[in-house]
């Protein structure tokens, strides 16, 4: 019989106030006792709704089955064969709005703690496993694939477990994309990544880095002086967006792909850092955005020492992040501003002494506040200034935290690589583009998203990929 407990187990962690001066990961994962007892809630229905809101698939009531009995090896081999990274879906995929969300569970009570009983197995597989994974034996075809983010590394080990040579191309000196220079270690320890790549190496999977595509090689020289047969773009985007507001340009505005990146691949917060940030011990920092990025550069900002706040022009029941991260983010003393708009980023000027070293940084922010309209092309209420409400709040740091966009490197040094007028590539179903035999997909196409859906858009295109080089 199912354990018909009508909660979740709930997940351990730091305190915040401790977490809140430290690095260390938030979640401290279930134990097994914990596991065993969610996975016991499972119905294992015969429609296996959370499948179908699962954009890789994974077979996650036999997964939970073998959970149930104790065999954690068993459940990472089955989540293994649909997922390239199941310590990071884990721990950062918005599992409440896809599988889970379909969880028949949840119809009356809570649903069954998908994502954290897959992390249980990640975890339990990195730390007692000994066995490496068996490199198939090659079938002479050789793909290239851009970008080592979620989209990059799934299809790269999806196409590795067939037996093709693949080379993955990352910009960066480390690979792992957005999951290394964007997602802070107290969500994703780097070594979680690491592992999750070394693993993809040990198929045989080839990693180049610091290799710019598009400025140390072109798509085109890839194919035709290197003899990669085809090629997936899995670039993500990284281009960060701005208000165009007056201030912008001054000392100790930040995007948020900047902050974070110092921050999570560089150490910025560490002393003798060669990328440091201004000191942030006892300064004020405003965050503009609502998504998971903001409450990812506002926790990093509060570990540092600062007062942080959050200015989002929406109410808090429209905030993009998860509810998860606000909740930690609330915990850990960062202060919401919703129904807010910033409208100018004011800059310290000390007109008695040009050379004061503090002419030209910024000193504050200017804000309106918003009240709700009627619906925009998005659905969500259109916010609209209340006339008279402007206000300023003293500061010393701004990060944005407004999207980013696909860098558009990729597309100038490639002809006939079609895009769309904001950057993203276009591809069809199965992540064509229209040049022959390259492929695209995750953020570089579709503008910055989750990580799961990369990881579904790289497996899609390695299906696809397959198809197309069986047939030479």
């Amino acid at each position: 019989m199912p354990n018909m407990r009508p909660d979740k187990n709930p997940m351990p962690h730091q305190d915040p106030q401790v977490r809140a001066c430290n690095f260390s990961e938030v979640a401290l994962g279930y134990t097994r006792e914990q596991a065993i007892d969610e996975a016991q809630r499972c119905l294992n229905c015969k429609n296996m709704p959370c499948v179908a809101g699962c954009p890789v698939k994974i077979h996650i009531p036999e997964f939970i089955g073998r959970v149930a009995e104790g065999d954690f090896e068993g459940a990472y081999q089955i989540i293994a064969k649909d997922s390239a990274l199941p310590a990071v879906c884990g721990r950062v995929c918005p599992q409440e709005s896809q599988c889970e969300a379909k969880c028949i569970r949840g119809i009356k009570n809570e649903p069954v703690g998908i994502g954290r009983l897959e992390r249980f197995v990640a975890d339990w597989h990195n730390a007692n496993a000994t066995e490496k994974p068996v490199r198939p034996a090659p079938n002479g075809h050789k793909v290239a694939v851009i970008g080592s983010g979620p989209a990059g590394l799934t299809c790269a080990g999806d196409l590795a477990k067939k037996g093709y040579e693949v080379t993955v191309f990352e910009a960066l000196h480390l690979a792992g994309g957005v999951l290394v220079y964007g997602i802070p270690e107290f969500r994703l320890p780097k070594s979680i990544v690491q592992k999750e790549v070394d693993t993809l190496k040990e198929l045989g999977v080839k990693v180049e880095t610091n290799m710019v595509i598009g400025r140390a090689i072109t798509i085109d020289e890839l194919k035709e002086e290197f003899g990669f047969e085809a090629v997936f773009i899995g670039s993500g985007a990284g281009l960060p967006k701005f208000m165009n507001i007056p201030g912008e340009n001054l000392k100790g505005v930040y995007s948020a792909n900047e902050f974070l990146t110092r921050i999570n691949l560089m150490k910025a917060y560490k002393d003798g850092s060669d990328t440091p940030i201004m000191p942030l011990k006892g300064k004020k920092v405003a965050v503009v955005g609502g998504g998971n990025v903001a409450m990812d550069a506002a926790r990093c900002s509060r570990r540092l020492g600062a007062e942080v706040y959050i200015i989002y022009r929406r109410s808090e029941a429209e905030l993009p992040a998860r509810a998860e991260e606000v909740e930690h983010a609330k915990e850990e003393g960062i202060i919401f501003k919703t129904l807010t708009n910033p409208t100018e980023i004011l800059g310290y000027h000390n007109p008695d002494d040009p050379k004061d070293p503090r002419n030209g940084s910024v000193a504050g922010i200017r804000c309106v506040e918003m009240e709700l309209g009627e619906p925009d092309a998005s659905g969500r209420r259109r916010p609209i200034v209340k006339e008279g409400s402007e206000f300023d709040i003293e500061l010393d740091c701004v990060i944005m935290a407004l999207g980013t966009s696909p860098n558009p490197l990729i597309k100038a040094t490639t002809q006939g690589l079609d895009t769309e007028k904001w950057g993203g590539i276009i591809a069809d179903e199965n992540g064509l583009t229209s040049r022959e035999n390259v492929y695209a997909g995750g953020d570089a196409v579709t503008g910055a998203a989750t990580v799961i859906l990369a990881m579904g858009a790289g497996k899609t295109a390695a299906k696809a990929i397959d198809e197309a080089l069986a047939k030479k």
